[in-house]
Formats: structure tokens, sequence, C-alpha cells
């Protein structure tokens, strides 16, 4: 068998970049991978290698064995086994599959979803564990069922009965069915804190591996605004500990892992390979090189093999966004700026003032318009080059605001946190890469999609109030040692006074808020199509992963480093 590659194998970091002369410098950390894909993913082992009769004809024959039982009938008295296995399924991360099955057994639950409400039946000792998973499989799946349903686990006082404190399973199901609350569910509010603060206070001991493991995890991660795949990596390992574990599941979920993998080392190895090629680290050193992490975070929106062009074609515009906001924020000066601006304003290859720019910004503008026209000669294949007039013109107005950001900072000027957040729900990148993350999804995406997404809608503009108020908290003293424009905390303070810390409670009570409209945007009748709403989703779900404490995408070597290694280093153990 070939040998995996531990991540211990991969170097430290090393000495930061040294600052340049009459400019800011960030001196970000280095690459922690360099060139470990191009040397290690086409040796690692192939997801069938650990057990020889587990081929991909195996994946095929576990596939059409769990959509067996996934569809088979389930009368009143197996309802929670019905419930436990959609959501094993999901959780397990291979859901994929059965996409057509799982909307129809979905359906046919909201159907019977009021009577198992007003009946008696079913009220038992797992009564909340069964109302609260139902009500969250069908709130995930845009059905609008009421919360008002665990009024009933509330004593004469309106709280909810300390006798919920006794039923541990209850309370978990409880706390994850609280995190689909949109505006004016109080009760789900009341439920999260609720349920929060005991779970946080189990003994551990009382109970067995399995459930305080799903606990510890769901505390860690919110499943809500958890990345799907990485919730599958940890649920894979916890359900191994589950007393009744269906054996199918298990094989298909990790040989499924195993084969994603593959595919995806593949494509970070091309994606390697591109950034080498093209000189990356050696020509922009003020630069972060984090193009493993760009692809990581395209992963995080779509992971399904058939969205390949679109993930490679969103991690190369994340790759070179990244130069580009480091250009704006930490290196360039204004004049250069304004000319750089001007260009892509212009965006055309052929126009004469490009020569005019320092070789860096020439370098870095024909780059990125390369790697339009290399995905303009796929989408005309496809017959889809109605998309690109759409993500082009998202980019332009996403430099048009970078310039004035640069201006607010070059003039010492710090606005009100409203004209601020204006500015800043353009600059924080999301509107731009989200219509990007479109390009290329095939019939999946239609025109309307992208017409949509230019209109601003709510739950756009959600994605980046959490973008922009989580980047803000946690990243803007690191910024502002190099000089950066004022970040929303110190925008408040400008308005509103009060302390730094008051201010970054009211930013991440915003965050709060935006994640209700996120949940208010996936409840039918959607908008647009639900794998559209799905990517919107997904952007929000990497910043709650990656900028909970501190920014990881550009703090590279701890947190990121361990997740990069779960997808993408050393498959499940078979």
């Amino acid at each position: 068998m070939a040998k995996s590659h531990q991540i211990s194998a991969i170097p430290p970091l090393t000495t930061p970049v040294t600052r340049y002369d009459g400019r800011r410098s960030a001196e970000y950390d280095p690459s922690v991978w360099g060139d470990y894909f191009l040397r290690c993913a086409a040796a690692s082992p192939n997801p069938t290698d650990a057990v020889p009769d587990l081929t991909e004809g195996t994946l095929r024959e576990l596939v059409m064995k769990v959509k067996a039982v996934l569809t088979s009938e389930a009368d009143a008295d197996h309802l929670l086994w019905k419930l436990e296995l959609i959501d094993r399924v999901q959780r397990l991360g291979i859901a994929y599959h059965f996409e057509k099955e799982m909307d129809e057994e979905l359906s046919k639950l909201y159907g019977a979803y009021t009577e198992f409400v007003d009946g008696q039946g079913n009220r038992g000792c797992e009564r909340l564990h069964m109302v609260a998973l139902y009500f969250r499989l069908l709130r995930q799946q845009g059905y609008k069922v009421s919360c008002d349903v665990f009024n009933e686990f509330k004593d004469n006082d309106g709280k909810f009965d300390e006798t919920v404190i006794q039923d541990l399973r209850g309370m978990l199901s409880l706390y994850e069915a609280s995190q689909l609350m949109v505006h004016g569910e109080d009760i789900l509010q009341e439920a999260l804190d609720f349920t929060a603060a005991n779970l946080k206070t189990i003994d551990q001991e009382r109970h067995g591996p399995h459930l305080v493991n799903l606990i510890r995890q769901a505390l860690n991660q919110q499943i809500r605004k958890g990345l799907p795949r990485l919730e599958a990596w940890h649920y894979i390992q916890i359900y191994e500990t589950e007393p009744s574990l269906d054996r199918s599941l298990l094989d298909l979920a990790k040989l499924d892992f195993n084969s994603l993998q593959r595919i995806h080392q593949k494509e970070i190895q091309e994606i390697v390979r591109w950034w080498k090629d093209g000189d990356f680290s050696k020509t922009m050193t003020f630069a972060r090189d984090r193009v493993v992490e760009c692809y990581f975070w395209s992963l995080g929106v779509y992971f399904e093999p058939e969205y390949a062009f679109a993930r490679k074609f969103m991690t190369k515009i994340i790759a070179l966004v990244t130069i580009m906001d480091d250009m704006y924020d930490a290196y360039s000066t204004l004049g250069e700026l304004e000319a750089y601006t001007e260009a892509l304003l212009k965006w055309d290859e052929d126009d004469a003032s490009v020569d005019r720019l320092p070789d860096y910004m020439q370098w870095h503008y024909r780059w990125f318009l390369g790697v339009y026209r290399e995905a303009e000669e796929e989408l005309a294949r496809r017959g889809q080059l109605y998309s690109l007039p759409y993500s082009i013109q998202s980019m332009k107005d996403l430099v048009a605001g970078y310039l004035r950001e640069v201006k607010w900072f070059f003039g010492k000027y710090t606005p009100m946190l409203d004209e601020y957040m204006e500015l800043a729900l353009v600059t924080c990148t999301y509107p731009a890469l989200i219509t990007h993350s479109f390009v290329g999804m095939g019939d999946a995406v239609t025109e309307d999609a992208f017409k949509w997404i230019s209109g601003n809608p709510k739950m756009l503009k959600a994605a980046a109030t959490i973008c922009r108020n989580m980047d803000d908290v946690v990243g803007r003293k690191f910024e502002q040692t190099r000089g950066h424009v004022a970040s929303g905390v110190e925008c408040y303070i400008k308005q509103y006074g009060g302390t730094e810390e008051e201010a970054e409670a009211v930013l991440m009570e915003r965050v709060s808020e935006a994640w209700k409209d996120i949940n208010e945007a996936l409840m039918r009748p959607f908008e647009v199509p639900a794998t559209v709403l799905t990517r919107v989703l997904n952007f929000a779900r990497v910043m709650d992963v990656l900028y909970k404490d501190k920014d990881n995408f550009t703090h590279n070597g701890t947190l990121m480093k361990q997740l990069i290694g779960q997808m993408l280093v050393n498959p499940l153990p078979m």
C-alpha cells in the first residue's frame, strides 16, 4: 500500500517576507504548503486500496442498497427510524447521491407533519427528539413549519421545563433545530440559549462516547453553519461509535469521502501547478501565498464532482483577488492603484495604458484577464457565455470600491458606520465572489440566477454582512499594524461612541441577524433554485468556520492547515 502523507511532514512556517522601503507591508506568513500537493497527490493511496473488494462497483452497489432502504415505506411506528435515517444520510455527506429520493421522502414527511404535531401519539420519552428532528429536517428542506410546536415543552411560567435538561438527546436535537430560526421566532432563540447553556454542563462520565462526541462537535460547530464536507468528516468517525450503526451507510460514507478526496487531490494538484507556472509566489512577494487555502474555500462552496470546472475557475479568481486585495490594502501607492483601477474598468488586454503600469501590475492584470479568457472558451462550448458579463461587472464594482477605500485611507478619513457599511459590503469581496461561483455550474444555473444576484438580494447582503463584520472583529488589529482603512469597529465608535468591546458586540449581533435573513431566504417558495441559494449559504458557512476567533485564512498555520489536512491529505481508514 502506498504510504500516506501525514500533515506533520509538512515543513513549518519560515521567516516572514521583509519590508519594502517606502511602501506598507503586511509581512504575511509564507505558504504552509509550497509544492506539497505536486509532490504528494499522485502518491496518495487510492481510496479502494485499504480494502481490496471496495471498488467503484462496490460504491454503486452501496448507493443502490441505501437508496432502497431510504425509499422504503415507514408507518407511524417507524417514523423516528425514517427521520434518523434521513438525518444520518445527510450528516454522512452522501445525500447528494439521493437528491430526488430525499426530496420525495421529505415531501411525504411534510404532508404528514401536521397530523404528527396535533396527534396524541408519539408522546413518549423521545417526543422532544422526534419533534425537534422533524422540524429541523423540514426547515432544512425549505418547508415553513411553525416553531409553536415547541411550546408543549414549556412550563406554566413560559420557560422550558426543567425536565428537558434530563433528556440529553432531546436537548441536542432542540439545540440544532433552533439554529434554523428566522426573525420573530423568540421561542427558538430561547431554545438556543437554554440548550447551549445546559449542554455545556453535561457530566460526560454518565453518558456513552457516541452521544458525548455528538454534543462536543455540535457545540464546537453549529450544524447550520458548518461546511458539509468537514461535518461529514467528523460525523463519520462519531457514527462509528453508534451501537446500532448501519454498516452499509458507514462503508458508503467512507468510500465516497475517499473517492471525492481523490478527485479533489487531482484538482488541487492542477491548481498548484498553474500557480507555480505563473510564478505567483516570486512575482508577488508582498502578497499572501494562499492558493491551497483558496481551493479549500471553493471546496466549501461546492464539493460535488460535476462542479469541477466551476471550482477550479473559482479558486483562480479567489487567489488573484487575494493578491489584488493585498495590492490595494498593503502595498501599492495611490497613483498606481488609480491607474490600475482605470485599466480594469476598461477591461481591455490591448489597452496601451496597461504597458505604463508597474511590472507587477501588468503581470497581475494579464494573468487576471487570462483566467476569464480561458473560462470564456469553455463557456462558449457549453452555450453559457451569458454568465461572464455579470461576473465581470461584479469585479469592476469591487475594484472601484477598493479604490474608494484606499482614498479614505490616504486621506485619513474615518466614515460613519452607515457610510462605511454601504461600501464595505462590496469590498468584503462576497458580492463579486458569489457571482463568480455561479459561473460554470452548468444547467443548474441559468441567466435568471445572475440577474437575481446582480440585483443585490437580501440573502447576498446577509452573506456579505457576515463576511464583513466577522472579518472586522477578528482581523482589524493585525490590519491596523500596517496601516489600513478604518474598520467597522472604529466607524461604530465614531458614529455612536462606546468602547471597542461594545462595538464588536454590535457587529456580531448584526451577524446573528444576518443568519436569520439567510434562513428566511431558504424558505419556500425560493426566489431562485435551491442549488443557487446553497452557494450563498456555503459562502456564509466558510466565514463561520474560518473567522470565529481569528482570520485563519491569513494566519494559516494552525486551524486552516488542520482543516485542509482533513479534506485533502489522508483518506479515512476503511
